[in-house]
Order: structure tokens, then sequence, then C-alpha cells
């Protein structure tokens, strides 16, 4: 962990270095005022200027930009490397929630409780409710199992058909072995029973 702290650090200083060579480079000097009677420059010679300091503002926003995607980048990485430290694949589950049109339940919150233990609460705002909608799939946990057998349980609040307020729970039993436990929780539409459906599925 010390590692990843570091790097973050690192992300974190050439990312703010980034911004303040923008913020350090100086503007193009304001021509001195002098007398009247002073030469005044060539008008070629400030035209031919001009471009020079644009061209170099543009050269300095570029390699700016470069530095944030670079720090951008190496954040995802960090990550990545913190999740395979924290949830090692032979420990590692994930759940997973779906909505299969869902037009006959309007999800409000989902609890989880894995062997008995909660484990995760969410309350759902109308956005993200529209993004499983339209076909999204929410990480709602992730978190470390022994291998053996263990239980899953999937409570649904929210409003069901003719506006009444719904509360349904999905229960699956399962076995986690050395490979990452994947159990996605599914919301479907009965169309025959006019109501709503909740699965667990467990993928390897």
């Amino acid at each position: 962990m010390n590692l990843i702290s570091c790097c973050k650090r690192l992300a974190a200083v050439l990312l703010l270095a980034g911004s303040a060579s923008w913020a350090q480079t100086p503007a193009p000097a304001a021509a001195a005022s002098a007398p009247a009677v002073a030469t005044a420059a060539p008008a070629a010679a400030s035209a031919a200027a001009a471009p020079a300091s644009a061209a170099s503002a543009a050269g300095l926003d570029t390699r700016v930009q470069e530095a944030k995607a670079d720090v951008i980048k190496l954040n995802r990485d960090l990550l990545v490397l913190e999740e395979e430290l924290l949830f090692p694949a032979n420990t590692q589950v994930a759940v997973f929630v779906s909505m299969d049109v869902g037009k006959l339940f309007e999800l409000e919150s989902v609890q989880i409780k894995l062997d008995e233990k909660v484990v995760a609460n969410y309350l759902y705002t109308p956005a993200e409710v529209k993004a499983l909608h339209r076909g999204g799939v929410q990480r709602l946990y992730l978190g470390n199992l022994k291998a053996g057998a263990h239980e899953i349980v999937a409570l649904f609040t929210g409003g069901g058909p003719h506006f009444r307020d719904y509360k349904r729970g999905a229960t699956v039993k399962f076995d986690k072995g050395t490979e990452p436990k994947y159990i996605e929780l599914q919301i479907k539409d009965s169309q025959g029973k006019l109501q709503p459906e909740f699965q667990v599925k467990v993928w390897q």
C-alpha cells in the first residue's frame, strides 16, 4: 500500500507541476512606453512576434494537456493495482445489479447480505434507475470471501404495480472456489403475472 500511496502522490505532483508551469509562464512582455520621439519598432517585427508568442503558448498548452493525460492514465492504473492488491482473484467476489425492461417496478434501494451480514445498502436516484433501464450494469459490491459454501440475500424495495410499495427478496447459495465469483442481481418483468421478478445469477 505504501507503493500505491507514493505513486498517487507522484501523480498529484505531476499534475500540479503541469498547472504551475502553465500559470507561471510569463505573458508576452508589453512594449515599454517610450517618448513620442523614440524610434518605433517596424510594424513587420510586431506582426512576426505575435504568431511566435501564440505558437509558444500553444506548445505549452499541448505539453500541459499531455501531462494531464499521463496523470489520468497513471491514476487509472493505480486503481486497478489497488483492486488487485485488496481483492485478489482467489478470494474476490463481486455483485452487480441489472434491469431487464423493469416497467413493472421502480427501483428505490437494494440491500445485500452475505452469510447473514449486511455488506451493502444503496439508495438509487432517478437518473441511476434510468441508466439501468437503458441497459447499464452497476457494480454494487466488491469484497473478499474464503473458499467454501456461502449464501447471498438481496432485498429490493421500490414501487410496484398500481403504485404500491413493493419489497421483495431473492436468495441463492453458492460455492466459492479459487477463482473470482461474479453474482448478478436481475430485475425483470413477468408479463404473465404482471409483477416484477428478482433473480440472482452466479457467474464463474
